[in-house]
Formats: structure tokens, C-alpha cells, sequence
């Protein structure tokens, strides 16, 4: 099936995908925020830059998006039926990449967190997959 945009108007709304300060990513920076971690953001002398980095507990936090990082058996990450062989080829190097970044930085000594976009809604799922892992690091020492 061809695109049912010109390629100029395709090119255009790829341009507004943005991968820095998304709805995703500010939902989780609130979330943390309320929860009494300070962060940093995209610090680019880490592996893969980032999304979330609290230096006190050593931990990087990745927010994915379903579609754009190849959620696994996700209704969000399902490929579109046209230039098919492109989106494959393109989600998986993205896949690769995230893979490579986590061991680099696990590597480092960094604990990495990755939540998927279609998981934050949940705020039960944030608090599991969020908090416990960051209170189990910072057991013993002052912090939230």
C-alpha cells in the first residue's frame, strides 16, 4: 500500500517525533519528582544518553516508546503494513542499540531501568517497576 502522504509531507511528520521531554518521559520525571528523587536529564557522557539519571543511586532510567523501541508482544509496537521491510530493519537496530547501551552501562556499575510507555499508565506498575528498585539501592543510606 503506498504512503498516503508526499514524501515531503512524510519527511515533515517524522520531524515533529521528538525523543527528548516526551509525555511518557514527563509522566515518569512528575512521578519521581512527587516521590522525592532528584534527577538529571540526557547526560550524553553515558551510554545511549539517558532519559533519567539519579547519580546518588547509580541508576539510569529509560523511557521507551512502544512502537519506536519494538515492544515485544505490545499492542503499540505493531509494525505498519507499508515499507514493512524498512520498519523491521529500522526497530530492530533500535533494539541492538538499546542492548548495547544497557550493557555498557551496567558495565559502568550503573543499575539501568527501562519502562515502556504503554506501562506507565499503571501507577501500581510505575511503583514496581520505578520505586522498589530504586529504594532497594538506597537501603542504607539517607534518601526518599
Amino acid at each position: 500500500m503506498p504512503d498516503v502522504f508526499s514524501p515531503a509531507k512524510r519527511s515533515w511528520i517524522m520531524r515533529q517525533v521528538r525523543s527528548r521531554d516526551t509525555k511518557p518521559e514527563m509522566v515518569v520525571r512528575r512521578y519521581l519528582h512527587a516521590h522525592g528523587f532528584r534527577f538529571r536529564l540526557h547526560r550524553d557522557d553515558l551510554a545511549g544518553k539517558p532519559d533519567i539519571v539519579l547519580p546518588r543511586y547509580k541508576t539510569v532510567v529509560f523511557v521507551h516508546g512502544c512502537f519506536w523501541h519494538g515492544h515485544l508482544g505490545c499492542k503499540h509496537s505493531d509494525l505498519p503494513s507499508s515499507n514493512r521491510d524498512y520498519w523491521e530493519r529500522k526497530i530492530d537496530r533500535t533494539m541492538i542499540r538499546d542492548r548495547r547501551n544497557a550493557r555498557a552501562l551496567r558495565r559502568q556499575g550503573w543499575q539501568v531501568l527501562t519502562l515502556w510507555e504503554c506501562a506507565i499508565k499503571d501507577e501500581r506498575t510505575l511503583q514496581r517497576r520505578l520505586l522498589t528498585p530504586l529504594r532497594s539501592v538506597s537501603r542504607g543510606r539517607e534518601g526518599p
